[in-house]
């Protein structure tokens, strides 16, 4: 989700991680064999890691099939988060993003009537922010978060056009540049919007959908234009679009289609 550059990780753990994820997404068990190749990992690794992964109960293992599923271990971390507040699991990850590049962060519900709705705030500290209040309700298609929202659900050119035509911008783009964005928000999960929603701010946005496929939340980046670099608010937009993925695993049980 962040930049990781310069930081070391222990390779094991992360091979252990992507076994676990694999085994989660397919539902199914599988042979050793087999996710070690679908894990991109060499059989010996592969196995050793499932057999520690079997012993402390994070993983099943069914001696006759000689397969493998999730196990009841994994119960032990979850149970704690099972009854929470999808906020505070939420949180946690957005505050890292905007402590770590010093920018604003809202996060929005989204509505079936095509709304969003301000639910929560990050911030860092010791920054100059523009402030919008707490349930703040504006049309989905709007700013950054518009353009995710209208690549998200698949839309096509006139259906994105009346929704571009229900907001009030304060400088608008002109639907064209709009919908070149929705087009390149369909590969990166991400989008930006310099100063057309509301002028001296630039906006940057990801939304996270639920497990069948619909978006739920929007968070976006907001900064007065100028405090922050193009490179820097690509930047903001790769952690938020990682986020989003976070939260759709997490929170809504989501799995993107591979």
């Amino acid at each position: 989700m962040t930049d990781d550059t310069g930081q070391k990780f222990v390779p094991a753990v992360q091979n252990a991680m992507i076994i676990m994820r694999l085994l989660a997404s397919s539902g199914q068990p599988m042979g050793a064999t087999q996710i070690a190749r679908e894990a991109g990992l060499n059989v010996s690794s592969a196995f050793n890691i499932l057999r520690t992964l079997a012993h402390e109960g994070l993983v099943s293992f069914d001696p006759e099939a000689k397969t493998y599923v999730i196990g009841m271990g994994l119960m032990e971390f979850a149970a704690p988060l099972l009854g929470a507040n999808p906020s505070d699991l939420i949180r946690p990850v957005l505050n890292a993003i905007a402590q770590e590049r010093q920018v604003a962060i809202a996060l929005w519900q989204i509505t079936e009537n095509r709304r969003v709705v301000l639910i929560d705030r990050f911030t860092a500290p010791n920054i100059v922010q523009a402030v919008m209040a707490r349930n703040s309700r504006l049309p989905a298609f709007v700013g950054a978060i518009g353009r995710v929202y209208a690549a998200t659900l698949g839309l096509n050119k006139e259906q994105t056009r009346k929704g571009y035509d229900s907001v009030r911008w304060q400088d608008a783009p002109g639907f064209e540049a709009y919908w070149a964005d929705v087009q390149a928000a369909r590969e990166t999960g991400t989008a930006q919007d310099h100063g057309n929603l509301f002028r001296g701010l630039d906006i940057t946005a990801a939304v996270a959908c639920d497990a069948a496929g619909v978006p739920r939340l929007g968070m976006s980046s907001i900064t007065i234009t100028g405090q922050q670099t193009q490179e820097s608010l690509d930047h903001v937009g790769r952690d938020l679009a990682g986020a989003a993925r976070q939260i759709e695993r997490g929170v809504f049980g989501h799995q993107a289609a591979e």
